[in-house]
C-alpha cells in the first residue's frame, strides 16, 4: 500500500504513455484531470492485489474511444465518476476499488479520477498490460469474467446501462453508444470480486508505469540516456528488459478516424545504424505490428512504443508527424498475455493480419542470452 499524490502521477502519465504503444488516449490530459482531483480530494491509495479482500467489488474505469476525438473534445472530469454510481446502483453494493482496465496512456489515469473523488483505493494492476482498442481485448474476459452490467456516460449526463450475453457483444454496443456521444466516453465494465481480481490482471503495472516514467524524466540529471533508463527500469519485471528495435525519421503517416478507432500506418526512415533501412509500424488506436524492409519484428500483444529519441517520451499514434526523430522500442509482454486463449483475442490475426505471433525474446534470442529473462520465460532462449 503507498498513498499517490499528484508528482506520482506525472511519472505515470510518462511511463503509462510508453506502455499504451501509441494508444490509451492522451495522458496529459488525463493526468490533469487526475491531479487535479487529487488536490481537491487528497491522496489517492494505491493497493497491492494482495491487500484486496478476496470479496470485495472491484469496479474498472476508463475512457473509451479515438484518442483524436479526445484532444478536441476534452472530458468534463466527472464522466467516469456518474458511471460508478450508476453501477453501484445497479449492483446493489458500494465499490470498494477501482483499477484500470488498462495500463496505457489515460486510462491508467482515469481510476485514479474517480478514486479520489469517490474515496476508495486503486488496486495495482490491470486488464491488458498495455493498450488495447477493444473491451473483450482484456485479461478479465480472456480468464471468464463477464463484461456487464457495464456504464457508458458522457459529460453531458448521458448514462448508458449495457447488460450484453458476451463481451464481444459489449464492445459492439459501448461502442456505438460512444460514437453516439460524440467519439469518446467514459465507462465501468467487468464487475469483479476481489478474488477475480487476483486470479484474471496483470499484476503491477500501475507502479511499474510509475518506475518506468521517473526513470525518463529523471534519465538527463543522471546523465543517463532515457532509452537506455527505459531498458534498465524493465529488467527486472514481469515483462522483461525492453529492446530497441529501430532509430529513424518519421517520413510518412497515414491515418484517419474510422468506427471510433484511429487506423493508419507510420513510415520510418532509419538513421545511425539503421540508415538505409525502413520501418512501417501499423496501428488500430495502438501500434500493432512492426514491419522492418518487409520483414515483421514485432507484433502484438508484444509492446511497441515510439518515442522521441532525444527524450525517451512517447509519441501516441494520434501525434507522431512527419520530421520526428524517433526510437522504436520493444517490450515483451508478460506470459498471461501469451496464452492460446490470450492469442486467439489479441494476436496478429485478432486485428487481420496473417502472421505466426513470435515473442520478442525469441526472435531477438541473442539480446535476451545477454541480459537475461524471467524464469518463466527461458523456454524462448533454447533451440
Amino acid at each position: 500500500m503507498r498513498q499517490i499524490v499528484a508528482e506520482d502521477l506525472e511519472y505515470l502519465a510518462v511511463g503509462a504513455a510508453i506502455l499504451g504503444t501509441g494508444g490509451g488516449g492522451d495522458p496529459f490530459i488525463g493526468k490533469l484531470m487526475a491531479q487535479q482531483a487529487i488536490v481537491e480530494e487528497g491522496p489517492v491509495t494505491l493497493l497491492d492485489p494482495e491487500e484486496l479482500d478476496d470479496d470485495a467489488l472491484v469496479l474498472p474505469t476508463a475512457m473509451m474511444g479515438a484518442p483524436t476525438v479526445m484532444i478536441e473534445k476534452v472530458p468534463e472530469g466527472m464522466e467516469a465518476v456518474r458511471a460508478l454510481r450508476a453501477a453501484e446502483r445497479r449492483l446493489g453494493q458500494k465499490a470498494d476499488a477501482t483499477c484500470p482496465i488498462e495500463c496505457g496512456g489515460v486510462n491508467s489515469q482515469i481510476p485514479f479520477v474517480v478514486a479520489a473523488r469517490a474515496r476508495i483505493p486503486v488496486v495495482d494492476g490491470d486488464g491488458m498490460g498495455r493498450a488495447f482498442p477493444e473491451l473483450q481485448m482484456e485479461t478479465f474476459h480472456v480468464y471468464g469474467l463477464s463484461g456487464t452490467p457495464a456504464v457508458v456516460a458522457d459529460e453531458r449526463g448521458a448514462i448508458v446501462t449495457l447488460e450484453t450475453p458476451d463481451n464481444v457483444q459489449l464492445e459492439w454496443l459501448a461502442r456505438g453508444v460512444t460514437i453516439r456521444m460524440g467519439g469518446h466516453s467514459h465507462l465501468v465494465d467487468y464487475p469483479m470480486s476481489g478474488a477475480d481480481f487476483k486470479r484474471t490482471a496483470v499484476r503491477g503495472t500501475v507502479s511499474m508505469a510509475m518506475a518506468i516514467g521517473k526513470a525518463v524524466v529523471t534519465a538527463a540529471s543522471r546523465g543517463v540516456n532515457p532509452i537506455e533508463a527505459i531498458c534498465e527500469a524493465t529488467q527486472d519485471t514481469l515483462y522483461g528488459r525492453a529492446i530497441p528495435l529501430f532509430e529513424g525519421k518519421v517520413v510518412d503517416v497515414e491515418r484517419r478516424t474510422r468506427e471510433g478507432f484511429a487506423v493508419g500506418r507510420a513510415v520510418i526512415h532509419g538513421l545511425g545504424r539503421y540508415r538505409g533501412s525502413e520501418l512501417v509500424i501499423r496501428f488500430q488506436n495502438e501500434n500493432l505490428v512492426a514491419v522492418q524492409d518487409g520483414e515483421v519484428i514485432a507484433s502484438v500483444p508484444d509492446l511497441i512504443s515510439v518515442l522521441d529519441h532525444e527524450t525517451g517520451f512517447a509519441i501516441t499514434t494520434e501525434r507522431i508527424r512527419y520530421g520526428q526523430r524517433v526510437t522504436v522500442l520493444g517490450l515483451p509482454t508478460p506470459e498471461i498475455m501469451r496464452t492460446e486463449a490470450a492469442l486467439r483475442v489479441w494476436g496478429p490475426r485478432a486485428f487481420g493480419y496473417d502472421i505466426e505471433f513470435v515473442p520478442l525474446e525469441r526472435r531477438f534470442r541473442d539480446y535476451y542470452q545477454r541480459y537475461g529473462v524471467p524464469n518463466e520465460k527461458q523456454k524462448y532462449l533454447t533451440a
